[in-house]
């Protein structure tokens, strides 16, 4: 059991709303370590802005990295 809450994506501050926002724009859903981050919005919102420079420039496709993430996380047991 986590120790942390997800916020839903209608339940979210008016701080993250814009976040959230962007985020099911972009992929259909809100990635759970943002929706458990929305707890501080202002780390949340930095660490959003990191996540689409690092998926969203350099020489590797953007769908190569998210399925890299997607088996590091399977392989060590998390959720993603």
């Amino acid at each position: 059991m986590p120790r942390l809450s997800k916020i839903a994506p209608n339940d979210e501050s008016p701080e993250t709303r814009e976040t959230f926002s962007h985020f099911l724009k972009e992929r259909g859903n809100v990635p759970n370590m943002f929706r458990t981050l929305a707890h501080r919005p202002e780390i949340m919102k930095t660490l959003a802005d990191h996540f689409r420079t690092v998926t969203n420039s350099g020489t590797v496709p953007k769908k190569l990295k998210e399925m890299i993430a997607v088996r590091v996380s399977y392989i060590n047991a998390c959720d993603y």
